[in-house]
């Protein structure tokens, strides 16, 4: 399997931007990740790409993402990318064994929070977003209530990383695609 053919998988099941954006956001914070600690970088990438490949057929916990991974395996998914979408959700009881596993869930939610955090900044851009937004906008419970900050924390010290170091690595691997998430704003790089 490579890119193409789970951005092909992507696009067969899901129609929301923001959702795709969601996913082609935890994709870069994988590479980074995958790059960081020498992993293979293509799988840790097609995981991140792949991991809420179901939502828009399945929006519920208890088909999501459970009632995917067959179709993951219709399409040739390798197993180990299926057990780290499976993993990604508390819900499922397929503990996180592999660092791969620990880095979808630690990336997953924290990605919502920074684009929300840059979408309400001036210059609606990663450009110039810097932990000590998030870290002020962490503090508002009721800002992007959605994101579980006790979640986004646990997963972090899971993954073996402090929280705000991780919150400023998935800032940059966000940087790196800020034009496709959207999120270039008003700043030229």
């Amino acid at each position: 399997m490579n890119r193409s053919e789970a951005l092909a998988i992507v696009n067969q099941y899901i129609r929301n931007e923001n959702l795709v954006r969601h996913m082609l956001a935890v994709e870069a914070a994988m590479r980074f990740y995958a790059e960081k600690y020498g992993e293979d970088i293509e799988t840790w990438g097609m995981t991140g790409l792949l991991h809420d490949f179901d939502w828009e057929i399945h929006p519920t916990l208890e088909q999501h993402p459970q009632a995917g991974a067959p179709l993951l395996a219709q399409h040739n998914v390798p197993a180990a990318i299926i057990r780290a979408v499976l993993s990604h959700a508390d819900h499922t009881g397929v503990p996180r064994q592999s660092r791969m596993e620990k880095a979808l869930y630690a990336c997953d939610e924290i990605t919502g929070l920074i684009t929300a955090v840059a979408l309400v900044r001036p210059s609606r851009s990663l450009y110039d977003l810097e932990v000590s937004s998030i870290k002020k906008k962490w503090k508002d419970r009721s800002f992007a209530a959605g994101a579980n900050r006790d979640e986004i924390t646990r997963a972090a010290e899971e993954f073996g990383l402090p929280l705000w170091e991780h919150v400023e690595n998935v800032i940059q691997a966000m940087r790196r695609i800020a034009p496709q998430l959207g999120l270039s704003g008003n700043i030229t790089p």
